[in-house]
């Protein structure tokens, strides 16, 4: 039996954004060739300034490329509209912030609950699956809180909940980990790998730490903007 072929969930072909500062350009990442298939747990690697971030932003429709091709999900996000990228950022791509961006005068419910009541959705069913996420990443108690009141940890997991809330097809994590100490750092880590590896979520982590890296299952090197074979330079 001849098993089939599955198409890239991610791929991208000559990626390239460079920025404007005054007058002179800053290469954010240069030609850049990736494909990802579905259900892989992706770690990009490198230093401050390899682009790891600049890729991220572009695959979660937060920035547009230069020039190149860039397909997530099947959305072309080369060719896509104002509206279509909003579209995607709230059904098709969940995003993890290392600075967490909870709003502060929301609790964790609300804040967990408000993505999916922009995309439109049932105010009871989002209530819901809200309360199911929070369950099943030991919020319970913490539902009323404000994220003052909060430990790191307990404010990156509000952040994860909030990504799955509509059900995305890919998690994406820049540097989730490094506003927290080593111990909930894991915890986060260990969450990201079940959502990969239980509900077979495409996850993509941007990081400096090494506490993903024995549960990758792809890791990409970059380096000044490109992907390197060589070694990850951290």
């Amino acid at each position: 039996m001849i098993k089939k072929k599955t198409s890239p969930v991610i791929e991208a072909r000559n990626l390239t954004r460079i920025y404007t500062l005054g007058n002179s350009e800053v290469v954010g990442i240069n030609n850049i060739g990736i494909d990802i298939p579905p259900g892989e747990l992706v770690v990009l690697k490198g230093n401050s300034g390899s682009g790891k971030s600049t890729l991220l932003s572009l695959i979660a429709g937060l920035d547009r490329p230069t020039r190149g091709y860039l397909t997530v999900a099947g959305h072309d996000l080369t060719k896509a509209t104002t509206s279509d990228l909003t579209h995607f950022r709230r059904e098709v791509v969940g995003m993890v912030f290392q600075s967490f961006n909870l709003m502060p005068t929301l609790n964790v419910l609300e804040n967990t609950s408000l993505p999916g009541l922009l995309a439109g959705k049932s105010g009871d069913n989002v209530k819901s699956k809200a309360t199911e996420l929070l369950e099943w990443l030991g919020l319970s108690a913490r539902w009323n809180h404000l994220p003052a009141q909060l430990s790191g940890g307990e404010m990156q997991r509000t952040a994860i909940a909030r990504a799955l809330i509509n059900d995305p097809d890919i998690i994406l994590a820049d540097e989730p980990t490094g506003n927290l100490d080593s111990r909930n750092g894991q915890v986060v880590v260990e969450l990201l790998a079940e959502l990969n590896r239980k509900w077979n979520r495409t996850v993509v982590i941007a990081t400096h730490s090494d506490l993903a890296d024995s549960l990758a299952t792809m890791t990409i090197c970059l380096r000044d903007g490109m992907i390197t074979d060589q070694a990850c330079d951290i």
